[in-house]
C-alpha cells in the first residue's frame, strides 16, 4: 500500500521537528545558479554542508585544476541535507563530495546518535546513487560562539570518525585541531560573530582539504 504524500511529509516533520521545506528558495538559487556553470562533461568535486561552506567564496580559485559545486545552504542540519540529497549532491555526479554538517544541529540542541544517523543516512544516500563517489566528513569546527559545547562536539567528531572507519571510500578531515592554539579557538580566524570564519580560517580549513582532493 502506497502512503499518501500528505502523509509521509507529516510523519517526516515529526521525526526531524523541522520543515523540510524551509530551504527550498535557497535550493532553487543553488540550482539556478549551477544550471549555466556547471559542465555535466567534466568530474565535478561538490562542497555542501552548512554556512561554514556557503560563505567560502573562493573554492574554485582554491582547487583551479577541479570543477567545484558550492551547493552549501546557511543554516541547515544534517536531516536538511538528506532532503535536499538529490539536488544538491546528486545531481552533480560528484567523484568526491566534501560534507560539513553537525554544526548547527548541536547549537539547536540535537543529540549527537540522532546527528550520526542522518549522516549515515546521506552517506548511504550517496553511494546508492554511485558506489565509487569518495566522500569527506569534515570536523565539526571549534569556533568562541559555540565553545561551551565543545564537549558535544569532540563526541560528534569522534563519532564520525567512527563512520569511515572500514571504509576506504569515506574519510574524516580533522579540522578541529588546527584551529586551536592552546585549548581554545584561535581567536584572529573568525569574523565579528564567533562563529563564521574569515580568510585566515579557511586558509587552515584548504591546507587540511586539499590533502583529499586527489
Amino acid at each position: 500500500m502506497r502512503v499518501p504524500l500528505l502523509v509521509f511529509l507529516f510523519l517526516f516533520l515529526i521525526g526531524n521537528a523541522q520543515d523540510p521545506f524551509r530551504f527550498q528558495g535557497e535550493v532553487d538559487a543553488i540550482s539556478k545558479k549551477y544550471g549555466t556553470l556547471w559542465d555535466s562533461s567534466k568530474e565535478t568535486i561538490v562542497f555542501t554542508g552548512s554556512s561554514s561552506i556557503r560563505m567560502w567564496d573562493d573554492l574554485q580559485q582554491r582547487f583551479p585544476g577541479q570543477q567545484i559545486v558550492n551547493s552549501a545552504f546557511g543554516g541547515s542540519q544534517a536531516s536538511d541535507l538528506l532532503a535536499y540529497s538529490n539536488e544538491l549532491i546528486l545531481h552533480f555526479n560528484p567523484k568526491k563530495v566534501f560534507l560539513y554538517e553537525g554544526d548547527n544541529d548541536l547549537a539547536n540542541k540535537k543529540r549527537v546518535k540522532l546527528i550520526l544517523a542522518d549522516l549515515q543516512k546521506i552517506i548511504d544516500t550517496i553511494k546508492h546513487g554511485n558506489r565509487s563517489t569518495h566522500i569527506v566528513l569534515i570536523a565539526a569546527k571549534p569556533s568562541p560562539a559555540r565553545w561551551h559545547l565543545r564537549h558535544k562536539y569532540k563526541r560528534l567528531n569522534r563519532g564520525m570518525e567512527k563512520l569511515t572507519q572500514d571504509n576506504t571510500t569515506v574519510e574524516f578531515a580533522n579540522i578541529w585541531d588546527v584551529m586551536l592554539v592552546g585549548r581554545k579557538p584561535m581567536p584572529d580566524i573568525f569574523i565579528a560573530d564567533g562563529l563564521h570564519m574569515n580568510t585566515k580560517g579557511y586558509d587552515l580549513w584548504y591546507a587540511v582539504l586539499k590533502n583529499y582532493i586527489n
